[in-house]
């Protein structure tokens, strides 16, 4: 009896659990949030559950978090600061506003470094609802996995964004490359994205509680760790780097704010406009393609039912066959490679745009920071030194976000035709 009972209770447990998961799922895939909880710096619309509004107090220290992560702090370093700042973790803020009938942390101002990973790693602060991101292996399992992000299903635009996607994607890029303080606690802006140019290898920061600030320098660390024979050394000054980083930003935001259409021509794009009258024709090609294609499967399925009848014969039928599936086949394809068009010129134009905004914020730049160096530069390539004319040169290659390499060449160029 006692077996029986058992039984009975297991299948009842496994059909609840697959109805309770048939209800996630259709949820889920209607775009409705999975989630209990909205993230720290959402809270729920009262009269909808399913809606989120932002919580501005909480919003601006998630607006903190990543600007810091923008000016080269790591996840243990920004945790101390906010500690140190008194800023109640996300638990005990939802705790003293009121928003969630949870126990008081002990340490209500300490922040674990996984929790500013977290924050730093959710498209919902985007504006985007992500569901679908964990599983459980069986109803009798209380483990969540985690499903991977190409599995995942993102609703885009269903709330008010807290984070614009530029930040967002340099942030996600910034984590990529880890930046360790060294021995001495010393940092520098540029460590994580200067590279060596003969091998690729990223440049090692060196410093020492005995130099000088002038004395800091990166050298590669092929030739640092194989040798010379295998790569040449690729060592530059610190202060250097920065000199002429500083040096290429300014040429660079100065040209592309005075001469923004002559940029997108050298770019090889188009002006915004113009950009948008060729997409909507492609478009157009695309939607005339499909339903041309709609249209040759009803007469496909018309000369088949003549054939069936007797109306049509053998070799009438394969000929027409044959010329409906060739066209097929080739408006296929042309909607494949007009599609792929549209992608690349969009995202082309879109990069384009966001770049020339970026350059409007920092016309007046003086100083370079780490949040401005992250936020206009993706990596930086370092040659060998040279002596040309008795005095030691130095080439970088600066990658900017956005658009790649801007050679100083480019623009010298164009000065030159102007002047002349």
């Amino acid at each position: 009896m006692e077996t029986y009972l058992a039984s009975i209770t297991l299948w009842y447990a496994r059909d609840s659990s697959k109805k309770i998961r048939a209800v996630f799922k259709a949820k889920g895939e209607s775009g409705k949030p999975l989630t209990a909880t909205p993230p720290y710096g959402y809270l729920k619309v009262p009269d909808n559950p399913n809606q989120w509004v932002i919580d501005e107090e909480a919003a601006e220290v998630v607006k903190r978090i990543y600007s810091l992560c923008m000016a080269g702090y790591g996840t243990s370093q920004i945790c101390k600061l906010l500690e140190k700042e008194q800023v109640l973790c996300p638990r005990a803020y939802w705790v003293k506003s009121g928003f969630y009938n949870y126990d008081m942390p002990g340490k209500p101002y300490k922040w674990h470094p996984n929790t500013i990973s977290g924050i730093l790693s959710k498209k919902e602060y985007l504006g985007h609802t992500v569901n679908f991101k964990t599983y459980r292996k069986s109803y009798k399992s209380k483990k969540k996995l985690d499903i991977p992000e190409e599995n995942q299903m993102i609703f885009e635009n269903t709330h008010e964004p807290i984070i614009d996607i530029d930040t967002w994607e340099k942030v996600q890029e910034l984590r990529k490359n880890k930046r360790r303080p060294t021995r001495t606690g010393k940092t520098n802006m540029f460590s994580g994205i200067v590279y060596c140019a003969g091998c690729g290898q990223k440049l090692y920061y060196c410093t020492s509680r005995y130099f000088e600030s002038r004395q800091d320098h990166f050298v590669c660390s092929t030739s640092r760790k194989q040798g010379t024979d295998v790569c040449d050394t690729h060592f530059i000054r610190a202060v250097v780097l920065e000199q002429g980083v500083l040096q290429h930003l300014r040429y660079v935001i100065n040209f592309v704010a005075s001469f923004e259409d002559r940029f997108r021509e050298i770019m090889g794009a188009k002006h915004k406009a113009e950009v948008k009258r060729e997409l909507a024709a492609k478009r157009r090609a695309i939607v005339k393609a499909e339903k041309r294609i709609a249209e040759l499967d009803r007469l496909f399925k018309s000369i088949y039912e003549d054939k069936a009848n007797g109306t049509l014969n053998e070799s009438r039928f394969k000929m027409l066959a044959d010329d409906y599936e060739r066209e097929q086949k080739d408006l296929k394809q042309s909607i494949d490679t007009l599609t792929a068009e549209v992608e690349q010129q969009r995202e082309q134009s879109d990069n384009l745009e966001r770049f020339i905004e970026k350059v409007h914020k920092y016309i007046d730049l003086q100083e370079l920071t780490p949040t401005i160096l992250n936020d206009m530069v993706q990596r930086i390539y370092v040659h060998s030194p040279e002596k040309i004319n008795g005095k030691r040169t130095q080439q970088i290659d600066i990658y900017y976000d956005l658009v790649d390499f801007l050679p100083m060449s480019l623009f010298q160029t164009e000065a030159r035709n102007d002047a002349a």
